[in-house]
């Protein structure tokens, strides 16, 4: 394998860095606010599953009021 200075290595990165398409400022603002919905809906979904099996349980154990 050929050895590459530092200095070459970093202009390869900043070549290889331009190439890459950038999100504009309103696709990372819809991307980060999806990403907070979803986490919520997630959030929720596994708040009710888990308090419909707590009372399941309590139902089967008989330890309810």
């Amino acid at each position: 394998m050929a050895k590459t200075s530092p200095v070459q290595f970093f202009k390869e990165v900043r070549l290889e860095a331009r190439k890459v398409t950038w999100p504009t400022w309103k696709e990372t603002w819809i991307s980060t606010v999806m990403v907070f919905v979803m986490g919520l809906l997630a959030a929720l979904f596994f708040f009710l599953v888990d308090q419909g099996l707590s009372i399941g349980i309590r139902l089967i154990l008989g330890l309810g009021k």
